[in-house]
């Protein structure tokens, strides 16, 4: 039996990035379905989350509907995972430098505090710019990013072939 240490120093290593995407989209759709699960079990218009997002786009008017929309729907979609994408990159940078990807405990917690800090910038920091967050602000919705997190920490893990990061 061999122990393996593994340092978590940064060292000058790209990610996946065909991985870190496809993580991104994954963990994505992961947390668009745990809100519209988490919206029914509440009680809650399982399409708000649809109207908030597209508002990000369409402005206050996406708000002022309720139910199921197709355009509204289609922006969400467009908008949720674009930005999925882009947070499992981010994920992905982080990462692959600091040798997270070393066992799937190690990439499950680095998942889960990227959720965490991904759930703070959110619903704190850019409801700033998009008031209608700010009622979505709970337990529910943080441990819906931590999900998000550690499910774009775990597909990139199991998607990653590092000898081919470039």
């Amino acid at each position: 039996m061999e122990l393996h240490m593994h340092s978590h120093r940064w060292e000058a290593r790209l990610p996946d990035w065909a991985a870190a995407t496809a993580a991104g989209f994954g963990a994505g759709g992961i947390l668009m379905l745990l809100e519209i699960i988490m919206a029914a079990a509440t009680g809650r218009d399982p399409w708000l989350m649809s109207h908030m997002i597209a508002a990000m786009v369409l402005g206050w008017d996406a708000l002022q509907t309720s139910g199921y929309s197709l355009g509204i729907v289609t922006w969400a979609l467009v908008v949720h995972y674009v930005l999925g994408m882009a947070f499992g990159v981010m994920l992905a940078a982080l990462i692959a430098p600091f040798h997270f990807d070393s066992s799937t405990g190690m990439a499950l917690l680095a998942g889960a505090v990227f959720g965490l800090l991904l759930y703070v910038l959110d619903f704190y920091g850019m409801s700033g710019a998009f008031t209608w967050f700010r009622e979505l602000r709970g337990w529910s919705t943080a441990i819906g990013h931590i999900v998000f997190g550690m499910s774009a920490a775990y597909i990139y893990l199991k998607l990653e072939r590092p000898d081919q990061a470039r």
